[in-house]
């Protein structure tokens, strides 16, 4: 191995090693608590350290770095203090995830450090979004994010790298390649001959180097990220490497052939390293002695300061409380001037609005700008806000939704626009795994929107019709919206733009164009998890949301022989279950009306909670109307028959004979 130190001293040298070695002994140490039984897994980092800390070094402190679970020594290297990392490891309270995430699933602003999902692949996305968050706000500043071998295997791969190349975002895509995605050798993997070539089909630069020369390394992230710092641009680095353990402990290494374990030792990062400043005349023996010695008994006083803290005591208040991130939701009043708009108006007047309070906000999607998007929504935004807040996206949901939540994560507010909510399907990850749990799991907000064109109506067919709002409402950390009214719409999307957790916006196309109202003129918010009375009665409620409030509106004009009450969610995630409660206790019948499927539909939870918490006052069975079990069909009178609205006629007769 040859080492060039190029304009480094002495001191630096050998402050590389003690970053170097930390890590290491940290790691013996973490395997001879395993076989004690006193840690119940680790996820060895030992023949790759090189690469965390030679990284991370390049790095400037205030730039992010988005490392894997076997990258110890970007955490150590940013001097975050063992018995942190400890805690965090064997789920104390004064870890980074209150006892509710593994290993190194967690991320620290203090540290800019953002830790991954089990999921591998979309972290990439998240170093999009940071690194466009310092593009847009002028800072010259580099982003990191590592990936193994394996997970270039992932479509997030491609996507997050699609999109750094497009919008020349300067992030550096490390690849750590030790041969193995757990038992899986890269000759099963991938067919190119090396990794890195993948960088040509992406039109961007791309470096091979040995990831166990800690010099190679550190210049190499250096120099690279002091250029694209200046001119922003992604690079793709391939470092090869060589996992020395198991992928985890408990899965052995019986699947590597001995001869591997033989070659990559004279290899080794930290012993090439040692021998290099001994000849180098910067360390000798009794200095790696007396290192090592204050390093071990620093290990066992962190550790063991952590082994002392106490367990955490499970609180059901504590783990409720900590689902959102908590806010002012107090409702922005509305003025005393309105206009008649249609729905589709009301959604881009509160778009427009938004963008012009928050100079922070990014819109996202695909032909939202100079086309205006597939429904004109954003038709004109391009010539107020700039291509740079309005964002043309290549077709790849995943990506762009983790780099949604990349920009949150260093200061920008973010829209998604999916061009139809089915299409969020591809993105599905992002949202339910990466948006939703993040403040739960390490108390970072996350300011994202994900506007969702829904529902049916216009002969569309299985692909372009779908509500789906029950992929998300049981979804703990979401909020969901579905406004059925112009003013609901607007004051609902801004107070999803004001509330820093993830709301998922639904629209419903049918509705664009269909129906207008009166808006309230300037910036004004509705509190999401409100209900409205669309209209009073004492006979029998109809709870519904979205285009099936139109519905329940026009049978209760037909039939004005009964005194209908109808209750419009608004919101489904949190819902209002006192508005529901109160309008069940005073007619006594309830139908619940939802264009989605039956089977599983959102209905069923309220129907649920009417059963347990409003039994007594109850005068009939609780009855459910929904939409066909069926994917919904593109033939105007297959679609008319999948409707719920079809049987909603029926399903009131059958009520009020009880």
């Amino acid at each position: 191995m040859i080492f060039d130190r190029k304009n480094l001293d002495n001191d630096t040298l050998l402050a590389f090693y003690k970053k170097l070695l930390w890590p290491r002994l940290v790691e013996e140490k973490m395997l001879i608590l395993l076989r004690q039984g006193r840690i119940g897994k680790w996820f060895s980092g030992i023949g790759q350290e090189a690469i965390a800390v030679g990284s991370t070094l390049a790095m400037h402190p205030d730039e992010y770095i988005l490392p894997m679970h076997r990258n110890l020594g970007v955490f150590t290297t940013r001097d975050i203090p063992l018995s942190r990392l400890m805690a965090q490891w064997q789920g104390k309270a004064s870890g980074f995830t209150k006892g509710r995430d593994r290993s190194f699933h967690f991320g620290t602003q203090q540290y800019k450090i953002i830790g991954m999902i089990s999921h591998l692949g979309p972290q990439l996305a998240l170093a999009d979004g940071i690194a466009l968050a310092d593009v847009l706000a002028g800072r010259n500043n580099a982003t990191l994010v590592f990936t193994g071998e394996g997970a270039t295997s992932e479509g997030d791969f491609h996507e997050a790298l699609n999109v750094a190349a497009v919008w020349d975002l300067p992030v550096i895509f490390l690849i750590e390649n030790n041969g193995y995605g757990l038992s899986t050798p890269t000759n099963e993997q991938y067919r190119c001959t090396h990794l890195v070539d993948k960088a040509i089909g992406y039109g961007m630069e791309g470096r091979r180097i040995d990831g166990n020369n800690i010099l190679e390394v550190y210049h190499t992230i250096s120099e690279l990220a002091a250029d694209i710092r200046q001119r922003p641009r992604p690079v793709l680095i391939e470092c090869d490497t060589f996992r020395m353990r198991g992928h985890e402990e408990a899965s052995g290494t019986k699947y590597v052939p001995q001869h591997f374990f033989d070659e990559w030792k004279q290899k080794d990062p930290l012993d090439n390293y040692e021998q290099y400043l001994i000849s180098e005349g910067v360390l000798n023996q009794n200095m790696i002695a007396g290192l090592k010695g204050n390093f071990w008994l620093s290990i066992e006083q962190q550790l063991e300061q952590a082994f002392n803290e106490p367990d955490i005591i499970p609180s059901v208040e504590t783990e409720l409380a900590d689902v959102y991130k908590p806010h002012d939701a107090s409702p922005i009043p509305h003025g005393n001037t309105f206009t008649q708009k249609r729905y589709i108006d009301a959604i881009s007047d509160g778009l427009r609005a938004a963008m012009r309070e928050h100079d922070n906000l990014v819109i996202m999607g695909q032909d939202i700008a100079e086309y205006g998007g597939a429904f004109k929504i954003t038709q004109g935004f391009v010539e107020e806000f700039g291509k740079a807040r309005v964002r043309n996206t290549p077709i790849c949901e995943s990506a762009i939704v983790g780099a949604a939540m990349g920009l949150a994560l260093n200061g920008y507010k973010a829209i998604v626009e999916m061009q139809f909510a089915d299409f969020v399907s591809s993105g599905f990850n992002q949202v339910v795994n990466n948006l939703a749990k993040t403040w739960y799991r390490w108390q970072q907000g996350v300011d994202v929107v994900i506007r969702m064109p829904a529902g049916g109506g216009t002969g569309a067919g299985p692909f372009h019709s779908q509500t789906n709002e029950a992929w998300f409402t049981k979804t703990p950390g979401l909020k969901v919206v579905y406004p059925a009214f112009p003013a609901d719409a607007k004051g609902l999307l801004l107070a999803a733009v004001e509330d820093p957790n993830p709301v998922v916006y639904f629209e419903h196309k049918y509705l664009y164009r269909n129906i207008s109202a009166e808006v309230p003129d300037g910036y004004y918010t509705i509190e999401i998890g409100k209900a409205a009375t669309i209209q009073s009665g004492n006979e029998v409620s109809i709870i519904t949301y979205g285009w099936a409030v139109h519905w329940a509106m026009e049978y209760a004009a037909a039939h004005p022989d009964i005194s209908i009450e109808i209750i419009d969610l608004r919101s489904l995630q949190p819902w209002d279950k006192e508005a529901v409660e109160a309008s069940v206790k005073k007619t006594g019948r309830v139908v619940i009306l939802h264009e989605d499927t039956l089977t599983n539909g959102f209905g069923s939870e309220i129907a649920a909670h009417i059963a347990e918490h409003c039994f007594a006052w109850l005068d009939a069975p609780v009855m459910r109307c929904g939409s066909l079990d069926t994917p919904i069909p593109m033939h105007i009178g297959l679609e008319n028959q999948f409707m719920a609205k079809s049987r909603l006629g029926e399903v009131m007769d059958k009520l009020m004979k009880y």
